[in-house]
């Protein structure tokens, strides 16, 4: 290896959404392009996964997708999980919950208002070893100051209380964008851990406000926050590692239009709002690559990318098994505008029934590329 060249040990994905039907079939083989060994897969698909079975199903389809990529399975945290589904899910290979407060992204309208009632599912999960993840948000309400720009601090006492009830139980804090959120898992025990998206580790509040391809929930804060995520990364704290959200939106969601919707102008200008994601799946480990150079954290990039997040899931890598990045020349081609469903590619950019999708860093040229 030298400084054109780096060799990355099977890397891994612990927060992805792959959606279903033809979105499904566009983006699920995105991982592997990407360069993903692995995939935890999100589900807040519709209807969520709220059962082993659902949530072993959804796996195979996903696998026939893709079928050199692994993809480990989550439930949706909701009032149909019991103690013993639980133990029927863990039997079944389905590796965690994830818990959505009620409202805060896609898909979350049965999300969770009050945790204690979730104790006994909690105190099962700890004794099958799944994994607890957590959307770290509260729902917003201006009556009492709760806002996009402070949901995930005010959250943080729930983790807390949490984590002092089930010692044990392994906890993800998913996608942290505060300072306040890395200063509290570092807090906790080695059982909490925080999964850190590349595109929080770029964008500030002045990067999504007014632009569509970049409002995510939670959005994006301050440059101090980003600079705590830039810190924690960069000393390589093992509780710290990469779960890119990838959240795969058509563009006509994400850049909704009147002509678009078949309803009246004043019902599209009360409920036209952009979709909340960002893309990255297709150019993930080459985009981390980029970014962790971009702040003198490239040494840390196996750590970020696979180590860390393989341990925290006792999913080690299959020894041998990795991907090399080389560095780019002004002879790359840069990353597409977008991403097209094969059964879309005749149709005109402006048909809204085209299927596509627009990665992070579209038009630009990463600092590295995947070894062919």
């Amino acid at each position: 290896m030298d400084a054109n060249t780096l060799t990355v040990p099977s890397p891994a994905d612990f927060h992805v959404h792959l959606r279903q039907g033809p979105m499904s079939e566009l983006v699920t083989p995105h991982v592997a392009l990407g360069g993903m060994h692995l995939a935890y897969v999100m589900p807040n698909v519709t209807p969520p996964l709220t059962s082993a079975e659902q949530t072993v199903e959804y796996i195979a389809q996903l696998q026939k997708h893709a079928p050199h990529t692994r993809f480990l399975g989550t439930m949706y945290l909701s009032p149909s999980i019991t103690p013993d589904e639980i133990r029927r899910a863990a039997a079944a290979g389905v590796r965690g919950v994830k818990s959505y407060p009620r409202g805060v992204t896609t898909n979350s309208d049965g999300g969770i208002e009050n945790y204690e009632v979730y104790y006994p599912v909690f105190e099962a999960m700890q004794e099958c070893h799944m994994v607890l993840n957590l959307h770290g948000e509260i729902p917003s309400d201006p009556e009492s100051g709760v806002c996009v720009l402070n949901a995930e601090p005010l959250f943080l006492a729930h983790l807390e209380k949490i984590h002092a009830n089930f010692p044990k139980l392994r906890i993800v804090l998913e996608h942290a964008t505060t300072r306040a959120a890395v200063e509290c898992v570092k807090r906790c025990g080695d059982t909490v851990a925080c999964t850190i998206t590349p595109h929080h580790l770029q964008l500030i509040v002045d990067d999504w406000a007014g632009k569509p391809l970049h409002f995510c929930k939670p959005v994006a804060k301050t440059p101090d926050d980003r600079a705590a995520l830039r810190d924690v990364i960069r000393e390589g704290h093992p509780r710290f590692f990469l779960g890119s959200d990838s959240a795969p939106h058509p563009i006509a969601s994400k850049y909704p239009s009147p002509a678009s919707r078949n309803n009246s102008t004043a019902e599209f200008v009360h409920q036209c709002g952009c979709a909340a994601g960002v893309y990255t799946s297709a150019v993930l480990l080459p985009l981390c690559a980029t970014l962790l150079e971009s702040f003198g954290a490239l040494d840390k990039l196996a750590g970020y990318v696979s180590e860390h997040g393989r341990r925290f899931y006792n999913e080690p890598a299959e020894p041998g098994r990795v991907v090399k990045l080389r560095r780019t020349t002004p002879d790359d081609k840069p990353v597409p505008a977008s991403y097209v469903h094969a059964s879309c590619l005749g149709k005109d950019d402006g048909d809204p029934t085209k299927l596509q999708v627009s990665p992070f860093y579209g038009g630009q040229r990463l600092a590295w590329a995947i070894v062919e």
